[in-house]
């Protein structure tokens, strides 16, 4: 077997570190809480150090893959303040950090350029309620595929999910489906799925999706959302075999919650 697919189909769970940036400001939401209309969320952390305090900690801990994602709607004053603050972290751990948020064809470069290792994208491949094929062909040859990670963030609609976008508040028509993530992977390096749902409200990982994302068998997934305790975290890496890797927010202590990121990196590490 060429040893490049033996690493795409045979992964072992990482830990993926986030930089959640919002008006300006290092936080962490209950992920349905934003609302563009009055600009506002629900928040269960907001910290006193900049992005750049925790881009440095993840890359001394050597954390690789993590995600900043800036939360406010592109074009507003918001968004630009939240942008400086992720230009920062990518400029404090070039190679290090993802980058997510208001990204298309036209102002990727900029952050590839800053040191993100790729771009995250939902809303402009997903728009209209559609997957924009076009838009996706485009941005590969703008940033090649190796450089672009799918967000497939997703909130339960009628018993199944779907891909939402707009900082988690409009539904599109595309249920996710191993067989979208056979689909899309042609196009991508890797994917990120956000539980919407349960986001930022750490009371349990949600196990129906889970189950969608073990029976894909690809490029890399991360999953995110619920997690709020250590039995979670064995819980999803039991239900994915370990192949699924997981980012934690609001319930890890450095962001005011009660799990510790070393505890965590070491049931990670558990045979």
């Amino acid at each position: 077997m060429d040893p490049s697919l033996f690493f795409r189909y045979n992964r072992f769970m990482k830990f993926r570190p986030c930089i959640d940036i919002h008006d300006g400001k290092v936080k962490q939401i209950v992920g349905g809480s934003l609302r563009d209309e009055t600009d506002s969320a629900t928040e269960n952390f907001v910290a006193d150090k900049d992005s750049a305090y925790y881009a440095s900690m993840y890359q001394q801990m050597g954390l690789t893959g993590g995600h900043v994602i800036m939360l406010n709607a592109h074009g507003t004053a918001e968004y630009e303040a939240s942008k400086q603050q992720a230009l920062l972290a990518l400029r404090t751990y070039p190679g290090g950090l993802m980058v997510g948020g208001g990204l298309d064809d036209t102002n990727v470069s900029e952050f590839l350029d800053a040191g993100a290792s790729h771009g995250i994208f939902t809303s402009f491949i997903f728009s209209d309620g559609q997957i924009q094929m076009e838009r996706l062909k485009r941005l590969a040859s703008v940033a090649g595929n190796e450089n672009i990670v799918l967000d497939l963030s997703c909130r339960k609609r009628d018993g199944d999910y779907y891909v939402v976008t707009d900082r988690w508040q409009r539904f599109t028509d595309q249920r996710l489906t191993p067989d979208l993530l056979s689909y899309l992977d042609d196009y991508c390096d890797e994917y990120l799925v956000h539980a919407a749902d349960v986001e930022g409200k750490k009371a349990g990982a949600d196990e129906q999706l889970l189950s969608i994302l073990a029976d894909y068998d690809g490029v890399p997934v991360t999953y995110a959302g619920g997690v709020g305790s250590y039995d979670d975290l064995r819980e999803i890496k039991k239900l994915t075999d370990g192949r699924i890797d997981v980012t934690i927010g609001s319930a890890l202590d450095i962001f005011g919650g009660t799990l510790e990121l070393t505890r965590i990196l070491s049931i990670i590490e558990e045979n």
